[in-house]
């Protein structure tokens, strides 16, 4: 019983706000993740991780049968369930994968700029969980437990400013994340053309172009991006920027 009142007030707990520049340093630790080939092709994995629950969750909410997540070490994934193969459970659950990393920083940043970064990393700790059961080969069931314990030992052991800041990386990434995956879905639909990608997928059920498609994954994602900016960064910061 002890545990779980320990837990409960660690999830609760509201924090206050980062220094200024311990804020700066996390932002630009996060846009650095994004922007550098060698880092990006590692933290790519965390957004493919939110990609792939995003088409496991919507799948199961649209009444599909969720059967396993691939992560591969290309940092692709595969998520598999079963349904009707058109209609508008198909497309909901084709549309939540680019859109899902983008909505995740979304809520983490409402998490943030309200204090509540232990009770977001206990929440990353639950998807991870819920991943975990349906992830399906070794490399995706390596990912997953490493990005377990990273956030488990932040959680656990480090001092409520490091939380915060590591909440914050997380964030950017997602959000930048996001952006940068759906800008090279398109050169990757140029390369590739083996029509598999999810807005190729979207292009036949819809008869909707998949360039309209990557647009909507590249506009959401922007104005995702905006939001989180004006909830993460002081207003009078951004007014000096």
């Amino acid at each position: 019983m002890n545990v779980v009142s320990t837990i409960w007030s660690r999830v609760t707990q509201v924090a206050p706000s980062l220094s200024v520049p311990m804020l700066i340093g996390a932002l630009v630790v996060g846009v650095l993740l994004v922007l550098l080939p060698g880092a990006w092709h590692t933290v790519r994995n965390a957004v493919t991780v939110v990609h792939e629950g995003g088409h496991g969750l919507a799948a199961v909410l649209t009444g599909r049968r969720l059967t396993g997540i691939r992560l591969h070490s290309d940092t692709s994934g595969l998520t598999v369930s079963r349904g009707p193969q058109r209609g508008f459970g198909m497309v909901i659950t084709l549309l939540a994968g680019y859109t899902a990393p983008a909505l995740a920083a979304l809520g983490a940043s409402w998490m943030l700029s309200r204090g509540y970064s232990a009770g977001l990393l206990w929440a990353l700790l639950v998807v991870l969980a819920l991943m975990l059961v349906q992830i399906r080969n070794w490399y995706g069931l390596w990912v997953i437990l490493v990005g377990a314990a990273i956030v488990f030992s932040v959680t656990w052991f480090a001092p409520v400013d490091w939380q915060l800041f590591f909440g914050h990386v997380v964030t950017v990434v997602l959000a930048l994340g996001a952006l940068r995956a759906s800008l090279e879905l398109q050169s990757s639909r140029r390369r590739t053309r083996n029509g598999q990608s999810d807005a190729d997928q979207l292009a036949r059920l819809t008869h909707l172009p998949g360039l309209f498609w990557v647009f909507v994954y590249v506009l959401v994602a922007l104005a995702c991006a905006i939001a989180d900016a004006w909830m993460l960064v002081p207003q009078g910061l951004l007014t000096t920027v």
